[in-house]
């Protein structure tokens, strides 16, 4: 099998950090998506959305979004530890958790970086007003982030979930905006530092 990425996107990033965080390691394919290969017919074929990450089976069955590959790796090989949860209140917990950091989160901040660098403007509609909007939105979520990790060591709950790789992604990104989690932020700001130091994440 192997993975068909942009490695430093955040949406192949998480699936870099899952599988690391596993202790699987997946042949790795680099789609130059700046250029456009990502929007060729031979690339389509295997995205279903035209985006990567896209995971390539032996078989030739392929899956794109970076959440449903690592669902497909926790399936495949079964864990008391799994990153979404083992117990059904843990399962919902994070599930609940990884909708809100990824739709007012990770998302949004990858709205604005679109569409106030206008970095595929070749390609997509960039509105400046609507990327400063979507830096606003993102700015003001990273407190209610701050009140969950007042309440938790990890975000949804005692334990490293996929949650906490979807928001370590998004901390990363956006400092491309100018966005840094600080001294105001006390709780994810030490959040940031513990899970910074995994070895999943700082390789």
């Amino acid at each position: 099998m192997k993975i068909y990425e942009l490695a430093p996107s955040p949406s192949a990033r998480r699936v870099s950090i899952f599988l690391a965080e596993m202790g699987i390691d997946v042949e790795r394919v680099s789609v130059d998506i700046r250029s456009g290969e990502n929007l060729t017919e031979a690339f389509q074929s295997k995205s279903a959305n035209h985006l990567i990450p896209v995971l390539e089976l032996d078989d030739g069955t392929t899956i794109c979004e970076s959440i449903a590959i690592c669902r497909y790796f926790d399936e495949c090989y079964p864990s008391d530890k799994s990153l979404f949860g083992n117990s059904p209140i843990e399962k919902a917990q994070i599930e609940m958790w990884q909708r809100i950091v990824e739709l007012k989160g990770l998302l949004v901040a990858m709205q604005a970086f679109r569409n106030l660098t206008g970095i595929y403007q070749d390609r997509e509609t960039c509105i400046e007003a609507w990327g400063e909007v979507s830096r606003d939105r993102l700015v003001a979520f990273l407190p209610e982030l701050d009140q969950q990790l007042s309440k938790s060591p990890y975000i949804a709950g005692e334990n490293f979930s996929v949650v906490d790789i979807t928001a370590v992604v998004m901390c990363n990104f956006m400092k491309n905006l100018n966005v840094e989690v600080d001294e105001s932020l006390p709780h994810l700001q030490a959040w940031l530092q513990k899970v910074s130091t995994r070895a999943s994440v700082s390789r």
